[in-house]
């Protein structure tokens, strides 16, 4: 018998850092801990010493002759949330090459989805600020859905719900996250350096050389990221960009080779701790610290149509537009839903979509910049439209499992004894 996957994985750690990894590699674990640190932002940047957190994300470190003094938030931004994407980018590459997007039958319904989840909250947005002077740059804010964030939802209340609504909900994010980087990329690039961008070829193409030939000496791969990532960076692209294409330059591989993980999966299993236990958070932390008590606070945040925007693009565009899109194609295509899916089961996904918490307030502060009011208006959009959109997700999704708990019991009930269900027994016998 060929040794669990856990301990492939784990060969030559040490028990303790293995241990530690496997909790923060649950989805629960890494939507609980990011769910701590906003909270803790929360109430640290509404305490009386809210003084002293915005002096710490604005404190500056880093060598200034690599154009890398940057502030602490600027770096959780810039550097971890670079992190997060290298792990995005391993599983986007994973579900093009062996998973639901390699087969177009079985991705079309997820893909329109996530595009008809991205147009919907943008049109909202656009529409809710026609009339008002500079809000329009932050379009793109209700697109995004958190795939940490609403997998850890699912996971919480989906304990009877199919796996396939996991494999929608998951197909869905990945194709959203890839349009969010294509998004981030091309509309919020302001100064474009060209000489930077064309050098990051090089170490991206030593980087992409290497994992081609299977090479995972950390020594080798990791100064060649850092130099991608940090020219990439000094070409005036958002840094975020180089992690995906990072992930995108690992191997995937069909079938099973051999025991052990390919190096997608091998990557992929190192770095996911990194990111949903240390990357999301920390940026999470640095970015939802919003006050509420000065500036007039909610009540003017409530005000503003940037909020109203957010709020209402990722409610109701998200819940609209992911419906609309996969009902759409289902009328006109020969898409089909999984069987064990009913339309209150998408109506709940849908909701669960409309978390937009991470990429949502990454491209505000890309939109708006940072510190300033539309920023702190951004903040209190995103936290209470993701909050609210889990919320209803939450009880639609709850209703739903306990009708699929319901028919699974119907279907496994084994009233005689006999070990046959008695839903398969012939009822004339």
């Amino acid at each position: 018998m060929s040794p669990a996957p856990s301990r492939l994985f784990a060969r030559g750690s040490w028990p303790e850092a293995s241990r530690i990894g496997d909790v923060l590699r649950a989805e629960t674990v890494g939507g609980a801990l990011l769910v701590v640190a906003a909270v803790l932002a929360l109430i640290w940047a509404n305490s009386p010493w809210r003084e002293a957190y915005t002096a710490l994300g604005s404190l500056t470190v880093g060598p200034a002759a690599l154009g890398l003094d940057l502030s602490l938030s600027t770096w959780a931004a810039d550097g971890l949330l670079a992190i997060f994407f290298f792990v995005a980018g391993l599983e986007l590459k994973r579900e093009f090459v062996a998973g639901d997007l390699r087969d177009p039958r079985r991705a079309v319904l997820p893909v329109a989805a996530a595009v008809g989840g991205m147009a919907v909250p943008a049109l909202i947005y656009t529409a809710v600020n026609l009339s008002a002077p500079g809000a329009g740059a932050g379009w793109a804010i209700p697109t995004a859905t958190d795939i940490a964030f609403a997998l850890a939802v699912l996971a919480v209340i989906g304990s009877s719900l199919p796996a396939a609504l996991r494999t929608f909900l998951l197909t869905l994010a990945v194709v959203d996250d890839l349009l969010a980087i294509t998004i981030i990329a091309i509309f919020y690039t302001d100064d474009l350096a060209v000489v930077p961008l064309l050098l990051a070829v090089l170490p991206l193409a030593l980087f992409t050389v290497l994992v081609q030939h299977r090479v995972r000496s950390w020594w080798l791969l990791l100064p060649l990221a850092l130099a991608t990532w940090g020219l990439v960076h000094e070409s005036g692209v958002h840094a975020t960009v180089a992690g995906v294409l990072l992930g995108f330059a690992v191997p995937v591989i069909r079938r099973r080779q051999g025991p052990g993980p390919g190096l997608a999966e091998h990557f992929e299993h190192r770095w996911r701790p990194l990111s949903s236990g240390f990357a999301v958070p920390v940026f999470a932390f640095f970015a939802a610290g919003v006050s509420i008590v000065d500036g007039g606070g909610l009540g003017a945040a409530l005000g503003d149509t940037i909020t109203l925007g957010i709020i209402g693009g990722l409610v109701a565009g998200k819940a609209v537009g992911v419906l609309g899109a996969t009902w759409a194609v289902q009328r006109f295509t020969r898409a089909r839903l999984a069987d064990e899916l009913g339309w209150w089961d998408v109506v709940g996904l849908s909701l669960l979509a409309g978390i937009g918490f991470t990429v949502s307030l990454l491209i505000g502060e890309l939109a708006f910049g940072t510190g300033t009011p539309q920023d702190d208006h951004v903040k209190i959009g995103v936290l209470l439209g993701s909050l609210l959109s889990a919320a209803l997700a939450t009880v639609v999704l709850r209703v739903r499992n306990a009708h699929h708990r319901r028919v699974t019991a119907a279907e496994t009930l084994d009233a005689d004894g006999d070990g046959v269900p008695d839903v398969y027994e012939d009822p004339g016998r």
